[in-house]
């Protein structure tokens, strides 16, 4: 599973001094009594072999009529018991089937979660048995709690099931990860289960379905429905069953002899190609790189409207939220963070997590961890090491963003709830360590060690330690060390670093010091030292707290890099000069070396040394550089503005990167020089919406009305930065005519588009004439707060909804100015 947000982790936005800034789901508190239950694996008693499931569906009702077929086996002792996890049904019939015949079996359904059956006798391990059960799944009267990362646990979905929400589809889909299939038929919902499967799906004949495996037969009822029986002939776990159903267009394309379909509304069915065109590519890419080809009949891809996090890696049928299906125009701003990162990591759980499946969620580090890595692997391989680098990089600083998250094991056997180990430590962690190992051991060996476990353990359920076995076999070393501290440890190294040259006896010392409190992590690593125009590798292991490293050199080191791979998941506070950092930028190879010098050049451009790094990154080969660049400029500064006029109007224009063009646009607005006006004007024909966004934003600044009128003409067509200006327009000067547009824009945004936009939505509530807008704005931060309360967003939209209340009441609007009064009351009591 991939959640939901920009950065690839369960987050919600917030205001907080004036800016934006993501903020992750606090940690559960360690003294809750739920932390001292030892996770252990279920124990099996008995295992699903065939899961056959006939279900038809009631929209109005928003009911599942579910008959199903179950065959089992004991899994090693006799047994004359089965226990299912069905959540929320009715059940009309449980039977053992026997000669063709249904013979009742006694039941009883506990708290309406569990069934505890009394089979018919004793069952050995040699002995199948099928089960029969008539149910009817009720989802949307069912109370479950999900958690930050998927924010629903009830199953099954039905969206605008009664056509009345205009613009929206009909459709059905199900989310089963973590134990949410049991919501809508009875198996036995735990990771360490494998089952095939036959799922026939009667729907209307107007509708197209998909599940797992193959599309085995249609036939067309005589009653305007249709019934669709897929097949899934290979085992898997429940959680990774799916069905959808809805009008969507089917994008046929093929891996050597296998199917890849890529499913879409119609009127994004135009864009499938240019959206998930790349997966034929990636599925080759994965299976030479693992040595294990796609093991699934076929791949295909489908998006839902209102799904409940990112995206779903069920087998052989992913499911993807709405944000990756964008038209063209969207694309061209779409760099591979935005949707294909997600496309990528999907992916590759179809060999870590669908063919090898954690055993328990305390293991799912082997699922989530590897898809998180896979994110990198194919940008290092599709878009080049800088672009796998960085993706790395934000990963990592998500990871440390929350101190929470240094408290907690990867391994995780104590948890709150198993929706708690979907998280920054799981993901984001874990794709580090990964990539920490493949420096450690060569990605030859690495790669091998990948092809053992996966060859070993498919169709089963794999842990982390089979893992490390599967690598020491590969690699031939001991991998118990690094497993400890990084799998059955929490945490990371604090590093700091200093220097000492001693001219006398051509000596370089190098003082390693780790402040973190805790254990002490041991750390391989390679420095750099980059002298008399030569660059020598040192390979070195960093074994105690503190360590002192010298190396004789036979002139002073213009530089010495520590962590000369930039692999190490560490905070590092590193002691070299501005200077050594300018060396850094123009002879280090990596992009956390420009990184690095650009971060430490930004606010350091009185120095002509920072100011040749500022320059110089304004046209760094990689576009994220290139961006930072342009945005720590300090264009008050003189010397700098003057020299980088030229370099911006020249990005403005020539930059192949549509972001790169926008943020040029931005720094040159900001200083209303009239003479480029005709520049931003030029930049609203753009095909980028974030370069019209720019542009837009760049106009008012200058020519106010004039940015009004053509901010109107947008309005029939604009999408994520544009709108965004369009609504700043808005906020800054417009009036009441204006709110409608501002009103629906906000209210059918996703999170991530209400916290991008609400200030400027909050101003504008402030402001208009009318009580009735103003009151319908309160209404939807209200409501904006309560929904995403868990995210730790109230106390924010509090103090706008407070600021609201001064305008209003400085207004005469006292009816608005009570309204904050009792929406504040309900945020603060909602639960």
């Amino acid at each position: 599973m991939k959640t939901k947000t920009l950065t690839g982790l369960v987050a919600a936005m917030v205001i907080a001094a004036g800016n934006i800034a993501p903020v992750v789901a606090q940690a559960p508190k360690t003294e809750s009594p739920e932390m001292k239950i030892y996770r252990a694996t279920t124990t099996r008693i008995n295992d699903l072999v065939h899961t056959k499931l006939d279900v038809r569906f009631d929209y109005k009702k928003r009911y599942l009529y579910g008959k199903e077929w179950v065959t089992l086996r004991p899994h090693f002792y006799s047994t004359d018991s089965l226990r299912l996890d069905a959540k929320g049904m009715d059940i009309k019939n449980i039977s053992i089937v026997k000669n063709g015949k249904n013979i009742p079996l006694k039941y009883k359904y506990e708290d309406s979660l569990s069934l505890a059956i009394t089979l018919d006798k004793t069952y050995r391990n040699n002995e199948s048995y099928t089960v029969y059960i008539d149910y009817t799944s009720k989802p949307n009267e069912l109370h479950v709690k999900g958690s930050a990362a998927i924010n629903d646990a009830k199953g099954l979905y039905f969206i605008n099931p009664d056509g009345i929400e205009k613009d929206k589809p009909i459709q059905i889909w199900t989310q089963g990860e973590t134990e949410s299939s049991s919501c809508w038929f009875p198996t036995i919902d735990k990771t360490e289960q494998k089952t095939t499967d036959e799922i026939a799906m009667t729907v209307p004949a107007k509708y197209v379905t998909l599940s797992n495996g193959r599309l085995a037969s249609q036939k067309v009822n005589g009653d305007g429905t249709r019934t669709d029986v897929w097949k899934q002939e290979l085992p898997h776990s429940p959680y990774l069953f799916m069905m959808a159903v809805g009008d969507f267009k089917i994008y046929k394309d093929k891996w050597r002899n296998k199917e890849v379909n890529y499913y879409l509304e119609p009127k994004y069915a135009p864009y499938a190609k240019e959206i998930f065109g790349q997966t034929p590519e990636l599925i080759e890419f994965y299976s030479k790189t693992l040595g294990v080809d796609y093991p699934w009949y076929k791949y295909s891809q489908i998006v839902v409207r209102d799904y409940i996090s990112g995206a779903m890696e069920n087998t052989s049928a992913t499911l993807h939220g709405e944000y990756v299906q964008l038209t063209h125009r969207e694309l061209i701003d779409a760099y591979y963070d935005a949707g294909r990162s997600t496309i990528a990591h999907e992916l590759f759980h179809q060999w870590f997590g669908d063919l090898v499946t954690a055993e328990s969620w305390s293991n799912l580090t082997v699922n989530e961890s590897f898809a998180d890595f896979s994110e990198m692997l194919w940008a290092e391989h599709k878009y080049g090491q800088d672009e796998a680098d960085a993706h790395s990089y934000t990963a990592m600083q998500n990871y440390l963003a929350n101190p929470a998250n240094k408290t907690k094991d990867l391994v995780r056997f104590h948890y709150n709830d198993k929706e708690d180990v979907f998280d920054a430590v799981t993901y984001q962690k874990g794709g580090r360590i990964l990539n920490m190992l493949r420096n450690y051991l060569g990605k030859d060996a690495f790669y091998k060690g990948l092809n053992i476990y996966l060859k070993t353990n498919a169709f089963k359920a794999g842990e982390a330690q089979q893992l490390r076995l599967a690598l020491e076999e590969a690699s031939g070393r001991d991998l118990n060390w690094f497993f400890n501290q990084w799998y059955y440890g929490h945490g990371n190294p604090k590093l700091k670093i200093s220097y000492k040259w001693d001219e006398a006896a051509k000596k370089e010392t190098v003082y390693l010091e780790q402040t973190q409190d805790g254990n002490t992590f041991i750390l391989p690593m390679a420095i750099d030292i980059y002298a008399g125009s030569k660059k020598v590798r040192h390979n070195v292991w960093m074994n105690d707290k503190a360590d002192t490293l010298t190396f004789a050199s036979a002139v002073k080191p213009d530089l010495v890099n520590v962590d000369g791979d930039k692999v190490l998941l560490a905070e590092k506070r590193d002691t070299k000069t501005l200077d050594e950092y300018v060396f850094q930028y123009f002879n280090a190879p990596l992009y956390l070396d420009r990184y690095e010098a650009i971060d430490k050049a930004t606010p350091e451009q009185g120095d002509a040394g920072a100011r040749k790094v500022m320059l110089a990154a304004l046209k760094d080969k990689y576009y994220g550089l290139r961006i930072k660049a342009i945005k720590g400029l300090n264009m008050n500064n003189d010397d700098v503005r003057n020299a980088a006029q030229p370099v911006l109007l020249s990005l403005v224009k020539n930059d192949p990167n549509t972001l790169v063009r926008a943020a040029a646009i931005t720094v040159l607005g900001q200083l209303k020089a009239s003479g480029m006006l005709a520049t931003f004007k030029e930049a609203l024909k753009s095909e980028s919406y974030a370069v019209q966004g720019a542009a837009l934003t760049a106009i008012a600044l200058q020519e106010p009305q004039s940015a009004l009128t053509q901010a109107k003409a947008f309005e029939k067509d604009n999408k994520g930065a544009l709108t965004l200006a369009i609504i700043h327009v808005y906020a800054t000067n417009g009036s009441d005519a204006e709110w409608p547009y501002v009103y629906k824009q906000f209210t059918d945004a996703e999170i991530q588009g209400k916290f991008q936009m609400i200030r400027e939505f909050a101003a504008m509530t402030g402001a208009v004439k009318s009580s009735v807008y103003a009151q319908q704005g309160i209404s939807a931060i209200k409501e904006t707060a309560i929904k995403y309360k868990m995210y730790g967003v109230a106390t924010p939209l509090i103090a706008m909804l407070q600021d609201i209340k001064i305008k209003r009441t400085a207004l005469g609007d006292t009816t608005s100015a009570n309204a904050v009064d009792k929406a504040v009351e309900e945020i603060n009591t909602a639960k």
